[in-house]
């Protein structure tokens, strides 16, 4: 009998779908070992009492999360991760898009724009946090003395220092830095705009706000969606900029779930804890990621007619 050769097609579809094994396989592995193991541990560690040192950490159960519960320090962090979300995503989104529609109609000089206002956002956060401190020094600080020059030295004040300003001070430099995110991202889903619809809108009588509202944004709305998935979520896990500026404090006044998370884990050697804390975190932003990424797609499938 003579040996059957496969069809051309199905050889191909077969070297095809090796080849894509090949191609997903690292990134396969690299989730495996940075993401999914790592995950596992932790999930380990919310029901022991790990003090990373320890090799047999006693089971504890749902202690962890009883004690989450009831710590006053949580519900202090959970009340200033819920103004920085507000504040740091309403906060770049309308400065951001302010900015983009300032640009938008922008001809020379915008490459410049782009760059000066896209700049402080690719800048390390370590960066930002130890200039923007010298800004607020309260001595040697560029800001008290211009409030001095123009006048206002009343409201000159340790910005860093005093609870009442610390957390607002310390969003301010987190809006400063998000704001160019937010502007190229925006700018760019602006040159795909119809500008046939605007000018009909125009002719009809719409002024600027209405224009924005009615004719603007409903056909960047996707992509506005998608940049207020980012800016939000990031305000769940914010860490970096708090930890070099304040490090939560003072008197807790800028402790957020992140850095509670951190100094319980790798300062008070609770692991454990600080693992549960993490946790939490991750659980609390999966939904409004889920949502916001959703409503996307839809609005991104009605646009396309799909």
């Amino acid at each position: 009998m003579s040996r059957r050769v496969p069809s051309a097609p199905r050889a191909t579809r077969r070297a095809q779908a090796r080849l894509g094994i090949a191609l997903v396989a690292p990134l396969l592995v690299m989730v495996v070992t940075f993401f999914l193991v790592p995950l596992a541990n932790a999930v380990y560690y919310v029901f022991v009492d790990f003090n990373g040192i320890d090799p047999t950490p006693a089971f504890v159960g749902l202690d962890n999360f009883v004690e989450l519960a009831q710590d006053p320090g949580v519900r202090s962090a959970f009340r200033n991760n819920a103004v920085w979300i507000v504040i740091g995503t309403v906060g770049p989104l309308v400065l951001g898009l302010a900015l983009a529609l300032l640009i938008w109609g922008v001809r020379r000089g915008s490459l410049f724009y782009r760059v000066a206002f896209f700049m402080p956002y690719v800048l390390p956060q370590v960066a930002i946090g130890v200039i923007w401190g010298w800004i607020y020094d309260p001595t040697e600080g560029w800001l008290n003395r211009a409030l001095e020059l123009v006048g206002l030295g009343a409201l000159t004040t340790g910005w860093l220092g005093d609870p009442d300003t610390a957390l607002y001070a310390v969003l301010a430099t987190a809006v400063w830095a998000t704001s160019g995110f937010v502007f190229i991202i925006l700018l760019s889903a602006l040159r795909n705009v119809d500008t046939d619809l605007i000018d009909a809108a125009r002719l009809d009588g719409a002024n600027a706000g209405q224009r924005l509202r009615h004719v603007i944004m409903p056909q960047i709305m996707p992509v506005f969606l998608m940049v207020t998935t980012i800016t939000l979520v990031g305000g769940f896990a914010v860490f970096d900029i708090v930890f070099v500026m304040t490090g939560g404090g003072p008197a807790g006044a800028t402790e957020m779930l992140g850095t509670y998370a951190y100094s319980s884990a790798f300062e008070l050697n609770r692991i454990s804890y600080g693992t549960t804390l993490a946790l939490v975190i991750t659980v609390m932003a999966i939904p409004f990621a889920v949502g916001l990424n959703r409503l996307q797609r839809r609005l991104s499938l009605q646009g396309t007619g799909a």
